[in-house]
């Protein structure tokens, strides 16, 4: 039967086409969450033009499976339909055709993240992997891309902002943009909709950022230090390799993540994170928000450009392995709070805080124990981004144990050269030697560049710190700045370390041992942690514990009604296994000292040498 009701698009596919591909997308459907699409493509495979989506975006490390989200498909030529045949998940074949090849399909979005596509009357937002089937065989030819404003008395007060580059737009960013490939394609995530922008230039070039979402912050506040943040990452490397960059924030209530790309990023935050007019000192949230887009900038050399082999090869229709995550995300991870207090936002105390949160994180988790970061690297799509309860007995994060590892690099290379070169050194040779020159980086590259820039044998280091499992040498590297450094017992759920506040070493009292939260009239078990209290009990992750002794047991009060015994003593404890009440005899043991507190020593404590070298590694003179 004849397929009616074809867009414009579908019939300007029997006109001669300046483009081998051509895609137009509308948001059909904001209420029911519906992207169309509309795919022409000139010079079909005679064999049969096959098309797929990929199953992963570059920068998350997991199988999503996005072509799930197709609700409708179907192909015709000249009018005529064609019949479509699914070959896997993600694959389709259309039947050989004698002209061009058009394609109409419809996406669900309903994913308000970074990494996926989200639609509904307020804003469209997508990633180009959720959305554009890929022409395969026809990869690294150039592409059109018609985006359309949605319909409706509302549509046009909408913009649009991408950084694709554009061909011919409207004045709210709306039209035809180009890609020089499909890889350029799927790396210009695109916002549309009512949102808020603000810019500044980066040695001449244009920065923007646009917020969507309910919003209330000061624009110049946020200019004034992403300027300086982005300038400082441009002149680390000492390039800036584009010609302009684009912030797009979706703005939430609860919500946190960043995700690359090649000349922009995609970024999700709390409102309550940026900054208020008036605000004086930055908040936590501010500091939060500004070192997440310090990290995705920093991306835009260390990972982006300076990327692995593999990466530069990757099929996104399954997993690609590397041991080299820690360097990429870890070495990152270690830049974005650092080029904070270097440019001046924060101060060091502020930035002390957040490196003995990083180190708390890594302490608390005894899977440090038993997965280097190299492995941690290797299984990211099946363990890292797929975390269950025991994730924290099982595996280590590649960001935060890699940051610990690239801190020691540093150290290591201030040591081995007398303190002439950093890893800041390390990274300039990096993308001299990589990323200026496309060159994919292989899983020995890191360790012998960073050998030739101390001119000595760092074998011993790398083997240590990245493929072991040993505990790092915190003290010792922190010792090196003339930085002091604790490790105690947490005084509650919430407390992550920071700076030290005279001595006080607090005192240990009674853990669980357990993470835990307030689940209605329960307290719910999220994760037990190897060798404490809770797992010596015989408790596991989803008990519902209704009391403690006798006595009703919550979230607020847990703490201070195990506070009450001594180590040693049994506590009864009572709680729900699915439907099943048990009764559990709870050991009350201590607090573990996993807790982090760092704190610059008074300079009389200091030789010159520790004085000169935490100048230098704050950049302050």
């Amino acid at each position: 039967m004849r397929v009616v009701e074809w867009s414009q698009s579908i019939r300007d596919s029997r006109q001669p086409m300046q483009y081998p591909a051509i895609y137009t997308l509308r948001p059909a459907s904001p209420k029911a969450h519906i992207f169309r699409i509309v795919l022409i493509v000139g010079e079909p495979d005679a064999k049969g033009q096959r098309l797929s989506l990929p199953a992963w975006i570059p920068g998350s490390y997991m199988i999503r499976d996005f072509a799930r989200n197709i609700v409708s498909i179907r192909a015709s030529c000249e009018g005529e339909p064609v019949a479509l045949s699914k070959l896997d998940k993600q694959t389709w074949r259309a039947a050989p055709v004698s002209g061009a090849l058009a394609v109409e399909y419809d996406v669900y979005a309903w994913d308000l993240s970074v990494r996926g596509a989200h639609l509904d009357s307020t804003h469209g937002f997508f990633n180009g992997t959720s959305v554009f089937l890929q022409v395969v065989g026809q990869e690294d030819r150039p592409l059109l891309v018609n985006l359309e404003r949605p319909g409706g008395d509302n549509s046009f007060s909408w913009k649009l902002a991408t950084s694709l580059p554009a061909k011919s737009v409207d004045p709210q960013g709306f039209g035809s943009y180009v890609a020089d490939s499909y890889a350029h394609l799927i790396d210009c995530p695109v916002e549309m909709g009512h949102f808020q922008e603000l810019g500044f230039d980066v040695g001449n070039k244009p920065h923007r950022m646009v917020l969507s979402g309910h919003c209330y912050f000061d624009p110049e506040r946020i200019s004034r230090d992403l300027q300086k943040i982005c300038a400082y990452h441009a002149s680390l490397f000492g390039e800036l390799p584009l010609n302009s960059y684009l912030f797009l924030t979706m703005v939430v209530g609860d919500g946190y993540g960043g995700l690359e790309h090649r000349d922009s990023t995609a970024l999700l935050c709390e409102r309550d994170d940026l900054p208020g007019k008036g605000m004086k000192q930055p908040t936590r949230g501010y500091i939060k928000f500004m070192g997440l887009c310090s990290h995705e900038y920093f991306h835009l050399w260390n990972v982006k450009r300076i990327r692995p082999q593999v990466f530069r090869e990757a099929d996104l229709s399954s997993e690609v392995h590397t041991e080299l995550l820690w360097a990429f995300e870890g070495i990152t991870s270690y830049y974005d709070d650092l080029a904070l207090v270097r440019t001046g936002c924060i101060q060091p105390d502020d930035y002390l805080g957040l490196i003995a949160q990083t180190v708390t994180r890594v302490m608390r988790s005894s899977g440090r124990l038993r997965q280097s970061v190299a492995e941690s690297s290797f299984d990211a799509w099946t363990r890292f981004y797929k975390q269950d309860e025991n994730a924290p007995n099982a595996i280590i994060s590649y960001y935060s144990k890699g940051a610990l590892v690239a801190f020691g690099l540093d150290m290591l290379l201030r040591d081995r050269t007398g303190d002439r070169l950093s890893l800041d050194d390390f990274m300039r040779r990096l993308w001299e030697e990589f990323g200026r020159r496309d060159r994919g980086v292989s899983e020995q590259d890191l360790e012998q560049l960073a050998s030739r820039v101390a001119d000595a044998d760092l074998s011993a280091f790398f083997e240590h710190t990245v493929y072991g499992t040993e505990e790092l040498p915190l003290e010792d590297w922190f010792a090196t700045l003339g930085v002091g450094y604790r490790l105690r017992p947490a005084r509650n759920q919430e407390d992550w370390g920071g700076v030290a506040e005279g001595d006080d070493q607090a005192e240990a009292k009674p853990a669980i041992g357990a993470r835990y939260t307030q689940k209605g009239d329960f307290v719910e078990l999220l994760q037990i942690f190897d060798g404490g209290a809770a797992q010596s009990a015989g408790l596991s992750a989803g008990d519902r514990l209704i009391s403690l002794d006798g006595l009703q047991v919550t979230a607020k009060n847990l703490s201070g009604l195990l506070g009450q015994f001594e180590a040693g003593a049994e506590v009864r404890v009572h709680a729900f296994r699915r439907d099943e009440l048990m009764v559990f005899s709870l050991p009350v043991m201590m607090a573990p000292r996993d807790t982090c507190e760092l704190w610059l020593l008074p300079e009389t404590e200091c030789t010159p040498g520790q004085l000169a070298r935490r100048r230098d590694w704050l950049n302050q003179q």
